[in-house]
This record gives structure tokens, C-alpha cells and sequence, in this order.
């Protein structure tokens, strides 16, 4: 139901530090841990002697030692080590590969061969001193395409948000949804509009009039498996909307990394990187509580839908144009997985084509 051979935010940098970090992630149970050099191991969370959860244990030495016998555990998954025993022989357990990089700890669930850095995101805003960044995490329980549908459709904003962000304008301005390789960009530009209750906290955190008209935008980028970054912000209308000089708007990145825990459950890592007033952590932290309070919302409608989507699983659902961004990247995952169910079942055949020629190959001259 979800890719494999991709990169997930398995958590942020904060949550490994001198003890295992355990987490189900695409159904698989791992555990995170820093080895001696500091650098990021993920393993799946199993101790190879009596199945004991390895994230039960500690870090010593930079080794994993399971909690319940003392067996120690390298980071490539090997056994190293136990008290009084001879354990060299044991068969690893399964290492995941792993990057730390923007803050975040990425993990690669799939074919460890295909794992590749360089297709992580370029997230700009991480690293650079012009901007600020806050976020938290949910544990939703619904399926992680509900929540991409959500994020590619704000239309729901003006009902689920209708006292933060949302508004009625949303409604009237129709979305323009376009497809680029694998990207899935929504776009919607609304103006001389009048500012929702986030937006007016946010024009006065930047100096700016509230309770004047503006030109608002909501700007969806989809990129697989399940990352959203949604370009947003207001500015006094007249002066540009989205182009407007940085002394007019009050505009930001909101940040959405969907991990699939379960098929019917998700790791949100939910922020907002934003470019005015970098240096306020007041203002960080006033907006990461709203924010917080906006998805919280979410939160409540997600898991409500899923538990009707079980009840109810062959029920057809409308299909309207605001849908189309959800639409859109709901193909390309489908692309996706038809593309890794046909690599796994290339490989037995490949094996089995091998296994065939290789008594023919020994009995040549």
C-alpha cells in the first residue's frame, strides 16, 4: 500500500540521542541509535537471541545492547558481542539505511541497494540563517494517501479551520492543478480578499496593517512517496500577492512529511519555515502553537473519515475538480508501486533463471 524504496522522515534529529528510538514505519518495527562516531543506525527492532524489542535496551560504546541478555549489536546489524557466549556466527538482522540531514533522520525501508542520498529533498530553508523553522509531530489513524488529499485540497479549510485560516473566498476561487514529472503543484490566488485570524497575527508579527484588503495564496507541491510543502502567505493587496516586496506580505513554507506507520495509520511531521522575523522565537513558538491547534483539527476529521472508509470499503466516492491534486498524486504512488511490484517479482525469476543455467555453465569442458 505504500512505496518501499523511498526516503521517510523516521523523526527528528532530537528524538536519537543516547538512548534506542524504537518506530513502526511502512509495518516495520525499527529501532534508531547513534554509533561511536555519532552517525544515525537504524536496525528493525529485534534481538536476534530471544526476539526481545532491541529499543527496550541501551547504547554502550556505540554498540546496541539488548535489555534483556546483554546481547550487543553493531550498527551494519551484526552481533558483536554477548557475556560468557560465542555469538559471532549469529545471522544479522535487517539495517535499514539511514540520513540525518535538515534536522530530520531519513529512512530508506526498501532494497538497501537502491538507497540513494542524493534523492532526498533540497529543503532550502533548513540551513539557512534567513529563515525559521517549528514543527511537531502527530500519530494520526488513517491511511497516508487521506492525508495527501487533504494537504493537495484546501478547499476544506473554509469548514474544518473557519476560525484561523479559512474563509469563504477559498470557496470561490477554483484550484488550477498541474503535473510536472512527479510533481503535483496546486495553485490557488485569491484577491482583495480580507485576511483570515492566522494571517492578521501573522501580517502584525511582520509590522504590517491587519485590517487592510490582500492578496492571499495557497501554493500545493507534492513530491512522492508523501511529502507536501504548500507555499502560503497574504500581502496588502495591489502590490504583487505572492511577488510582493518582503515589506508587504507575510508569507511561509508549511512543511508536511506524511510517514505510513500501518495501513490505516501515519507518522505527521507537521511545521512552517518562514522568512520574516527568523530571529524571534516568541514568534516561532506563537506560530507552532497555532499551527498546532489548525492540524489538531485535522487530526479529528482524518481518523473519522478512515473509520468510515473501513466500515464502508467498497463505497464509491464523488469526485469533484477541486480533487484533482489528490487525484493526481494518488497516481503517481500507484505509479510507483506497480513499478517496485514488478522489480520484486523480475527478481525470483531472475534467481530462478540463474539457478537453471548455472549446472549447464559447470558441465561445459
Amino acid at each position: 500500500m505504500f512505496p518501499l524504496n523511498t526516503w521517510y522522515v523516521a523523526a527528528t534529529a532530537g528524538d536519537v540521542a543516547d538512548k534506542p528510538f524504537g518506530r513502526k514505519i511502512c509495518g516495520r518495527q525499527m529501532v534508531f541509535f547513534r554509533g561511536a562516531d555519532g552517525q544515525v543506525a537504524a536496525l528493525e527492532d529485534w534481538c536476534p537471541h530471544r526476539g526481545a524489542p532491541l529499543s527496550l535496551g541501551r547504547v554502550v560504546d556505540g554498540r546496541l545492547v539488548c535489555g534483556y541478555h546483554g546481547l550487543q549489536m553493531g550498527c551494519d546489524g551484526r552481533t558483536v558481542a554477548m557475556p560468557g557466549q560465542r555469538v559471532r556466527g549469529f545471522a544479522p538482522i535487517a539495517a535499514y539505511p539511514v540520513v540525518e540531514r535538515h534536522g530530520f533522520i531519513w529512512v530508506w525501508p526498501g532494497d538497501a541497494a537502491l538507497a540513494d542520498p542524493s534523492l532526498l529533498p533540497d529543503l532550502f530553508w533548513a540551513d539557512n540563517p534567513e529563515w525559521a523553522y517549528g514543527g511537531g509531530l502527530y500519530h494520526i489513524g488513517c491511511d497516508y494517501r487521506l492525508m495527501v488529499d487533504n494537504l493537495m485540497d484546501l478547499t476544506h479549510e473554509t469548514y474544518v479551520h473557519a476560525d484561523s485560516i479559512g474563509q469563504a473566498e477559498i470557496d470561490e476561487i477554483a484550484p488550477v492543478t498541474k503535473v510536472e514529472g512527479d510533481q503535483v503543484i496546486t495553485s490557488r490566488y485569491m484577491h482583495d480578499i480580507p485576511a483570515p485570524p492566522f494571517w492578521r497575527m501573522a501580517l502584525r508579527s511582520n509590522g504590517l496593517a491587519d485590517d487592510v484588503p490582500v492578496d492571499r495564496w495557497q501554493v500545493c507541491h507534492f513530491t512522492p512517496p508523501s511529502h507536501v510543502m504548500i507555499e502560503v502567505g497574504v500581502a496588502h493587496a495591489g502590490h504583487g500577492g505572492i511577488d510582493a516586496p518582503a515589506d508587504k506580505k507575510a508569507g511561509s513554507i508549511v512543511v508536511d512529511f506524511i510517514t505510513p506507520e500501518t495501513e490505516h495509520s501515519i507518522w505527521y511531521f507537521w511545521g512552517m519555515a518562514r522568512n520574516f522575523k527568523p530571529h524571534d522565537a516568541a514568534l516561532t513558538a506563537s506560530i507552532r502553537e497555532g499551527q498546532g491547534k489548525i492540524f489538531a483539527e485535522d487530526l479529528q476529521m482524518l481518523e473519522q473519515q478512515q473509520r468510515n472508509h473501513l466500515l464502508h470499503p467498497t463505497r464509491k466516492l464523488l469526485g469533484l475538480n477541486t480533487d484533482a491534486g489528490g487525484v493526481q498524486a494518488r497516481r503517481i504512488i500507484d505509479r510507483l508501486l506497480a513499478a517496485e511490484q514488478a522489480l520484486a517479482a523480475a527478481a525470483p525469476a531472475a534467481a530462478l533463471g540463474a539457478a537453471a543455467a548455472a549446472p549447464a555453465a559447470a558441465a561445459r569442458p
